[in-house]
């Protein structure tokens, strides 16, 4: 069993909650994960930059963060953060919903609780094709990044 908790603690943006669970689950099904608890806060950028700076001593807010707090073969714990406010931000440059580019960011965070990386260009390329992949469930294709 896969469960998805959201903690929507940014008022004033509407997430497609369910939507989220789904591409949560979908990802650690793909990665042969039968059990899972993973947690979703949805901030704004204050409450991400402090995270950032506390986990990763960056001094900025970023759009997405994630943890593994457990994991074995068949299971896995852990959280995602994603920034409402940078969703907001970067759809409107990108001319796409910033509810889609949200999803985006829960299934790049997810795709790093299972073991994606995107430091170098070979991972990067892996990562990409995943979230489209996994976005495409959804009917959607991210718009190209400058």
């Amino acid at each position: 069993m896969i469960e998805v908790q959201i903690a929507h603690e940014h008022a004033d943006f509407a997430a497609d909650e369910d939507r989220l669970r789904q591409a949560v689950a979908n990802v650690l099904v793909e990665a042969g994960l039968a059990c899972g608890v993973v947690s979703v806060a949805i901030v704004d950028d204050a409450a991400m930059h402090r995270l950032n700076a506390e986990f990763l001593a960056h001094d900025h807010p970023t759009d997405v963060l994630s943890f593994v707090l457990e994991r074995s073969a068949e299971a896995l714990e852990g959280e995602i953060v994603v920034s409402a406010d940078t969703a907001r931000q970067v759809a409107a440059r990108l001319g796409w919903p910033a509810d889609d580019e949200l999803l985006l960011y829960v299934v790049h965070g997810a795709l790093h609780l299972v073991g994606y990386d995107d430091l170098e260009d070979e991972q990067r390329q892996q990562m990409r094709q995943a979230e489209r992949r996994h976005l495409a469930h959804f009917g959607l294709s991210p718009p190209e990044q400058e």
